[in-house]
Protein backbone atom coordinates (compact mmCIF):
# COMPACT_ATOMS: atom_id res chain seq x y z
CA UNK A 1 0.00 0.00 0.00
CA UNK A 2 2.83 2.37 0.87
CA UNK A 3 4.51 1.68 -2.48
CA UNK A 4 1.31 2.47 -4.35
CA UNK A 5 0.88 5.79 -2.54
CA UNK A 6 4.53 6.71 -3.17
CA UNK A 7 4.25 5.88 -6.86
CA UNK A 8 1.05 7.88 -7.17
CA UNK A 9 2.72 10.90 -5.55
CA UNK A 10 5.72 10.69 -7.88
CA UNK A 11 3.61 10.46 -11.03
CA UNK A 12 1.54 13.49 -10.00
CA UNK A 13 4.42 15.61 -8.73
CA UNK A 14 4.59 19.12 -10.36
CA UNK A 15 8.24 18.63 -11.24
CA UNK A 16 7.42 15.73 -13.53
CA UNK A 17 4.28 17.21 -15.07
CA UNK A 18 4.83 17.31 -18.88
CA UNK A 19 2.77 20.54 -19.17
CA UNK A 20 5.00 22.37 -16.69
CA UNK A 21 8.12 20.96 -18.32
CA UNK A 22 7.00 22.25 -21.73
CA UNK A 23 6.17 25.65 -20.25
CA UNK A 24 9.58 25.89 -18.57
CA UNK A 25 11.28 24.98 -21.86
CA UNK A 26 9.38 27.73 -23.70
CA UNK A 27 10.29 30.29 -21.05
CA UNK A 28 13.94 29.23 -21.21
CA UNK A 29 13.97 29.49 -25.01
CA UNK A 30 12.37 32.92 -24.84
CA UNK A 31 14.97 34.14 -22.38
CA UNK A 32 17.79 32.85 -24.58
CA UNK A 33 16.25 34.58 -27.59
CA UNK A 34 15.91 38.01 -25.97
CA UNK A 35 19.12 37.92 -23.92
CA UNK A 36 21.34 39.22 -26.78
CA UNK A 37 18.93 42.15 -27.29
CA UNK A 38 19.19 43.32 -23.67
CA UNK A 39 22.71 44.70 -23.95
CA UNK A 40 23.13 48.34 -22.87
CA UNK A 41 24.12 49.65 -26.29
CA UNK A 42 21.11 48.02 -27.96
CA UNK A 43 18.73 49.36 -25.31
CA UNK A 44 20.22 52.85 -25.46
CA UNK A 45 20.44 52.93 -29.24
CA UNK A 46 16.97 51.46 -29.66
CA UNK A 47 15.53 54.03 -27.26
CA UNK A 48 17.06 56.92 -29.21
CA UNK A 49 15.83 55.49 -32.52
CA UNK A 50 12.36 54.94 -31.03
CA UNK A 51 12.34 58.57 -29.90
CA UNK A 52 13.19 59.67 -33.45
CA UNK A 53 10.39 57.54 -34.87
CA UNK A 54 7.93 58.84 -32.27
CA UNK A 55 8.83 62.46 -32.99
CA UNK A 56 8.51 61.93 -36.73
CA UNK A 57 5.25 59.98 -36.72
CA UNK A 58 3.43 62.11 -34.16
CA UNK A 59 4.89 65.49 -35.12
CA UNK A 60 1.48 67.01 -36.10
CA UNK A 61 0.05 65.99 -32.70
CA UNK A 62 2.86 66.97 -30.36
CA UNK A 63 4.06 70.15 -32.09
CA UNK A 64 2.75 73.26 -30.29
CA UNK A 65 2.82 75.43 -33.45
CA UNK A 66 2.90 75.26 -37.22
CA UNK A 67 6.62 74.84 -38.09
CA UNK A 68 6.37 77.53 -40.80
CA UNK A 69 4.25 80.01 -38.81
CA UNK A 70 6.12 83.33 -38.73
CA UNK A 71 5.70 86.02 -36.09
CA UNK A 72 8.03 88.96 -36.67
CA UNK A 73 7.11 90.49 -33.30
CA UNK A 74 8.48 87.41 -31.55
CA UNK A 75 11.85 86.89 -33.25
CA UNK A 76 14.97 85.44 -31.65
CA UNK A 77 13.32 84.66 -28.34
CA UNK A 78 15.57 82.67 -26.01
CA UNK A 79 14.37 79.30 -24.68
CA UNK A 80 11.59 79.91 -22.18
CA UNK A 81 11.59 76.37 -20.81
CA UNK A 82 8.51 75.70 -18.68
CA UNK A 83 7.18 79.21 -18.08
CA UNK A 84 6.79 80.55 -21.62
CA UNK A 85 5.11 79.97 -24.96
CA UNK A 86 8.22 78.75 -26.78
CA UNK A 87 10.04 75.97 -24.94
CA UNK A 88 13.19 76.10 -27.11
CA UNK A 89 12.81 79.68 -28.31
CA UNK A 90 12.20 81.09 -31.78
CA UNK A 91 14.31 81.76 -34.86
CA UNK A 92 15.02 84.94 -36.81
CA UNK A 93 11.49 85.10 -38.27
CA UNK A 94 9.64 84.03 -35.15
CA UNK A 95 9.14 80.34 -35.94
CA UNK A 96 8.98 77.93 -33.00
CA UNK A 97 12.19 75.88 -32.72
CA UNK A 98 10.59 72.90 -30.96
CA UNK A 99 7.94 72.48 -33.65
CA UNK A 100 10.53 72.67 -36.40
CA UNK A 101 12.66 70.04 -34.64
CA UNK A 102 9.69 67.67 -34.49
CA UNK A 103 8.93 68.12 -38.18
CA UNK A 104 12.63 67.92 -39.02
CA UNK A 105 12.68 64.47 -37.38
CA UNK A 106 9.91 63.42 -39.76
CA UNK A 107 11.91 64.52 -42.82
CA UNK A 108 15.07 62.84 -41.54
CA UNK A 109 13.16 59.62 -40.87
CA UNK A 110 11.50 59.59 -44.30
CA UNK A 111 14.73 60.34 -46.17
CA UNK A 112 16.90 57.90 -44.18
CA UNK A 113 14.36 55.08 -44.34
CA UNK A 114 13.70 55.50 -48.05
CA UNK A 115 17.39 55.73 -48.89
CA UNK A 116 18.15 52.57 -46.89
CA UNK A 117 15.33 50.56 -48.49
CA UNK A 118 16.09 51.58 -52.08
CA UNK A 119 19.85 51.20 -51.62
CA UNK A 120 19.37 47.80 -50.00
CA UNK A 121 17.14 46.48 -52.77
CA UNK A 122 19.53 47.64 -55.49
CA UNK A 123 22.75 46.65 -53.71
CA UNK A 124 21.65 43.25 -52.42
CA UNK A 125 20.07 42.37 -55.77
CA UNK A 126 23.14 43.27 -57.79
CA UNK A 127 25.46 41.66 -55.24
CA UNK A 128 23.53 38.40 -55.31
CA UNK A 129 23.54 38.33 -59.12
CA UNK A 130 27.22 39.23 -59.28
CA UNK A 131 28.29 36.57 -56.77
CA UNK A 132 26.01 33.80 -58.04
CA UNK A 133 26.78 34.02 -61.76
CA UNK A 134 30.43 35.16 -61.35
CA UNK A 135 32.42 35.33 -64.61
CA UNK A 136 31.59 38.19 -66.96
CA UNK A 137 28.49 39.23 -65.01
CA UNK A 138 30.56 39.68 -61.89
CA UNK A 139 33.25 41.53 -63.85
CA UNK A 140 30.88 44.12 -65.34
CA UNK A 141 28.98 44.75 -62.10
CA UNK A 142 32.17 45.19 -60.10
CA UNK A 143 33.60 47.57 -62.70
CA UNK A 144 30.41 49.64 -62.35
CA UNK A 145 30.95 49.62 -58.58
CA UNK A 146 34.54 50.80 -58.98
CA UNK A 147 33.57 53.64 -61.33
CA UNK A 148 30.85 54.99 -59.03
CA UNK A 149 32.97 54.42 -55.93
CA UNK A 150 35.65 56.70 -57.37
CA UNK A 151 33.44 59.77 -56.80
CA UNK A 152 33.33 61.31 -53.31
CA UNK A 153 29.80 60.69 -51.98
CA UNK A 154 28.97 64.28 -51.01
CA UNK A 155 30.35 65.74 -54.24
CA UNK A 156 28.37 63.23 -56.29
CA UNK A 157 25.19 64.18 -54.43
CA UNK A 158 25.92 67.90 -54.97
CA UNK A 159 26.43 67.28 -58.68
CA UNK A 160 23.10 65.42 -58.97
CA UNK A 161 21.21 68.15 -57.11
CA UNK A 162 22.92 70.92 -59.06
CA UNK A 163 21.97 69.27 -62.36
CA UNK A 164 18.37 68.18 -61.58
CA UNK A 165 17.40 70.85 -59.04
CA UNK A 166 15.97 70.66 -55.53
CA UNK A 167 13.28 68.23 -54.47
CA UNK A 168 12.66 65.47 -51.95
CA UNK A 169 12.87 62.58 -54.43
CA UNK A 170 15.84 64.12 -56.22
CA UNK A 171 17.63 64.36 -52.86
CA UNK A 172 16.80 60.70 -52.15
CA UNK A 173 18.12 59.69 -55.59
CA UNK A 174 21.31 61.69 -54.99
CA UNK A 175 21.88 59.88 -51.69
CA UNK A 176 21.09 56.46 -53.19
CA UNK A 177 23.53 57.04 -56.08
CA UNK A 178 26.44 55.61 -54.09
CA UNK A 179 24.96 54.07 -50.95
CA UNK A 180 23.99 50.82 -52.64
CA UNK A 181 27.65 49.90 -53.08
CA UNK A 182 28.34 48.57 -49.51
CA UNK A 183 25.32 46.27 -49.84
CA UNK A 184 26.59 45.06 -53.21
CA UNK A 185 30.13 44.33 -52.07
CA UNK A 186 29.10 42.43 -48.94
CA UNK A 187 26.33 40.53 -50.73
CA UNK A 188 28.69 39.55 -53.54
CA UNK A 189 31.20 38.06 -51.13
CA UNK A 190 28.53 36.02 -49.37
CA UNK A 191 26.93 34.91 -52.65
CA UNK A 192 30.28 33.66 -53.94
CA UNK A 193 30.43 31.37 -50.92
CA UNK A 194 26.76 30.35 -51.01
CA UNK A 195 26.79 29.34 -54.68
CA UNK A 196 29.03 26.35 -53.86
CA UNK A 197 27.03 25.11 -50.86
CA UNK A 198 25.33 21.72 -50.88
CA UNK A 199 21.78 23.08 -50.65
CA UNK A 200 22.34 25.20 -53.79
CA UNK A 201 23.79 22.20 -55.64
CA UNK A 202 20.81 20.11 -54.53
CA UNK A 203 18.34 22.71 -55.77
CA UNK A 204 20.19 22.95 -59.08
CA UNK A 205 20.23 19.16 -59.49
CA UNK A 206 16.46 19.06 -58.93
CA UNK A 207 15.96 21.39 -61.88
CA UNK A 208 15.51 24.71 -60.09
CA UNK A 209 16.17 27.72 -62.29
CA UNK A 210 18.78 30.32 -61.43
CA UNK A 211 16.13 32.91 -60.63
CA UNK A 212 14.44 30.59 -58.14
CA UNK A 213 17.75 29.66 -56.52
CA UNK A 214 18.68 33.32 -56.06
CA UNK A 215 15.27 34.28 -54.66
CA UNK A 216 14.68 31.23 -52.48
CA UNK A 217 18.18 30.28 -51.35
CA UNK A 218 20.66 33.13 -51.87
CA UNK A 219 18.74 36.27 -50.91
CA UNK A 220 17.34 34.98 -47.57
CA UNK A 221 20.91 34.30 -46.41
CA UNK A 222 21.94 37.88 -47.21
CA UNK A 223 19.25 39.63 -45.15
CA UNK A 224 21.05 39.66 -41.80
CA UNK A 225 24.14 41.39 -43.18
CA UNK A 226 21.91 43.81 -45.11
CA UNK A 227 20.06 44.75 -41.91
CA UNK A 228 23.32 45.60 -40.14
CA UNK A 229 24.54 47.66 -43.10
CA UNK A 230 21.17 49.41 -43.23
CA UNK A 231 21.40 50.69 -39.67
CA UNK A 232 24.76 52.32 -40.33
CA UNK A 233 23.52 53.60 -43.71
CA UNK A 234 20.67 55.41 -41.96
CA UNK A 235 23.17 57.36 -39.87
CA UNK A 236 25.23 58.42 -42.88
CA UNK A 237 22.07 59.34 -44.81
CA UNK A 238 20.92 61.64 -42.00
CA UNK A 239 24.35 63.31 -41.85
CA UNK A 240 24.46 63.72 -45.65
CA UNK A 241 20.94 65.18 -45.75
CA UNK A 242 21.85 67.65 -43.01
CA UNK A 243 25.06 68.59 -44.85
CA UNK A 244 23.24 69.19 -48.14
CA UNK A 245 20.49 71.18 -46.40
CA UNK A 246 23.16 73.22 -44.63
CA UNK A 247 24.63 74.07 -48.05
CA UNK A 248 21.18 74.98 -49.37
CA UNK A 249 20.99 71.98 -51.72
CA UNK A 250 18.58 69.75 -49.81
CA UNK A 251 14.81 69.80 -49.83
CA UNK A 252 12.91 73.03 -50.67
CA UNK A 253 13.26 75.81 -48.08
CA UNK A 254 9.63 75.57 -46.91
CA UNK A 255 10.26 72.04 -45.58
CA UNK A 256 11.88 72.19 -42.10
CA UNK A 257 14.99 70.05 -41.67
CA UNK A 258 17.70 69.96 -39.05
CA UNK A 259 20.34 70.89 -41.62
CA UNK A 260 18.45 73.97 -42.81
CA UNK A 261 17.95 75.01 -39.18
CA UNK A 262 21.72 74.84 -38.69
CA UNK A 263 22.19 76.96 -41.79
CA UNK A 264 19.68 79.54 -40.51
CA UNK A 265 21.42 79.74 -37.14
CA UNK A 266 24.89 80.15 -38.61
CA UNK A 267 24.54 83.94 -38.89
CA UNK A 268 23.29 84.27 -35.31
CA UNK A 269 25.49 81.74 -33.57
CA UNK A 270 27.31 84.38 -31.49
CA UNK A 271 24.11 86.01 -30.19
CA UNK A 272 21.38 83.36 -30.46
CA UNK A 273 23.08 80.10 -29.58
CA UNK A 274 19.86 78.05 -29.41
CA UNK A 275 19.26 78.30 -33.16
CA UNK A 276 22.16 75.94 -33.96
CA UNK A 277 22.55 74.07 -30.67
CA UNK A 278 19.28 72.15 -30.54
CA UNK A 279 19.20 70.87 -34.14
CA UNK A 280 22.88 69.96 -33.81
CA UNK A 281 22.15 67.96 -30.66
CA UNK A 282 19.29 66.18 -32.44
CA UNK A 283 21.62 65.11 -35.25
CA UNK A 284 24.27 64.02 -32.75
CA UNK A 285 21.98 61.86 -30.59
CA UNK A 286 20.15 60.39 -33.58
CA UNK A 287 23.37 59.28 -35.27
CA UNK A 288 24.72 58.02 -31.94
CA UNK A 289 21.60 55.95 -31.32
CA UNK A 290 21.61 54.44 -34.81
CA UNK A 291 25.31 53.56 -34.56
CA UNK A 292 24.85 51.94 -31.15
CA UNK A 293 21.91 49.91 -32.43
CA UNK A 294 23.83 48.89 -35.56
CA UNK A 295 26.87 47.87 -33.53
CA UNK A 296 24.69 45.73 -31.27
CA UNK A 297 22.98 44.08 -34.23
CA UNK A 298 26.37 43.33 -35.78
CA UNK A 299 27.42 41.55 -32.59
CA UNK A 300 24.28 39.40 -32.78
CA UNK A 301 24.22 38.60 -36.49
CA UNK A 302 27.93 38.29 -37.30
CA UNK A 303 28.73 34.54 -37.21
CA UNK A 304 32.44 35.18 -36.70
CA UNK A 305 31.70 37.02 -33.46
CA UNK A 306 29.44 34.15 -32.39
CA UNK A 307 32.19 31.61 -32.95
CA UNK A 308 34.75 33.68 -31.06
CA UNK A 309 32.42 34.18 -28.12
CA UNK A 310 32.67 38.00 -28.25
CA UNK A 311 29.27 38.61 -29.71
CA UNK A 312 26.31 37.32 -27.75
CA UNK A 313 27.91 35.58 -24.84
Amino acid sequence: MGLLIRGFALTNSPSTNPVNSSSDTQVSDFRKAIRPWLKPKIIMGGSLVFLLVFMGVFAPLISPYDPNLQNLTNTLKAPQWWDGLHFLGTDHVGRDILSRIFYGARISLVIAGTVVIISGVIGVGLGAISGYFAGRTDFFIQKLVEVIWAFPPLLLAIAVLAFFGQGLWILIAALVAQRWIPYCRVSRGQALSLRTRDFVDAARSLGARDTRIIVKHILPNLMQAAMVIGTFAMATAIISEASLSFLGLGVPPEIPTWGSMLADGRAYISTSWWLALFPGLCIFFTVLGINLLGDGMRDIFDPRLKRSGSGVG
